[in-house]
């Protein structure tokens, strides 16, 4: 993806994020300057991966298969004295999807904050960690719902569904209703060791430098 681009994408979720009353901290808008003159105080934003986050899984298609998100707060597996939860902010576009996936530690809440609707399609796992065609009883809401193999739920604004560990998903906005704003609450998120694909992709896009950074990722902060 070009700079340009994701430059592009960060203005575009800033203006659906005010439109839905949603802010961001104060940090998620800083230039090089301010992380600069602030490096001895972000260590817990820099160690637990905070801020603006974006993936095409390496496919190249990031309308087709993409995620634009903003880790809110995190801590660390195994940590103590870290916080022992995590949330991050995310923007669904129609039929942008993501793709089939489970966390082999991770328990999660996905809400729907506003906005659209998100489509949530599930299947329990096998033990060799394929899918599985057996039927899937899942939350909604602290209300019980029985889905079928590769079934789907849609949810609503204000709805969520609490995802256990090893139950694969994929989700996507509903053609027709628009972007969708969704929260996600769970346990110590762990990128790089949690998540298991059913396809092999990648993590973060592979960036052609043709401008500035609007907004630095995650991963990049310059300190």
């Amino acid at each position: 993806m070009k700079r340009s681009e994701i430059n592009q994408l960060q203005i575009e979720a800033v203006d659906f994020f005010r439109k839905q009353n949603f802010h961001l901290p104060p940090w998620a808008y800083w230039t090089k300057k301010d992380w600069l003159e602030n490096r001895e105080r972000v260590s817990e934003i820099i160690e637990m991966g905070l801020g603006w986050d974006l993936t095409d899984f390496g496919l190249g298609r990031f309308y087709k298969n993409g995620l634009l998100l903003f880790t809110l707060r995190n801590g660390k597996v195994g940590d103590s004295d870290r916080k022992s939860y995590a949330e991050k902010i995310m923007i669904v576009r129609e039929a942008q999807l993501t793709p089939w996936h489970f966390h082999w530690n991770k328990t999660e809440d996905i809400i729907n904050r506003g906005g659209g609707n998100l489509v949530v399609e599930l299947y329990n796992s096998t033990a060799d960690e394929q899918l599985a065609n057996t039927p899937i009883s899942i939350q909604i809401d602290g209300i019980t719902h029985e889905v079928e193999p590769g079934g789907k739920i849609v949810l609503q604004p204000g709805e969520s569904v609490c995802l256990p560990s090893y139950l694969y998903h994929q989700f996507y906005g509903e053609v027709g209703k628009g972007w969708v704003l969704v929260g996600e609450v769970s346990q110590v998120n762990d990128d790089a060791r949690d998540n298991r694909f059913l396809e092999p992709i990648g993590r973060f896009p592979t960036i052609e430098e043709d401008v500035s950074p609007l907004y630095y990722l995650c991963n990049e902060y310059p300190v």
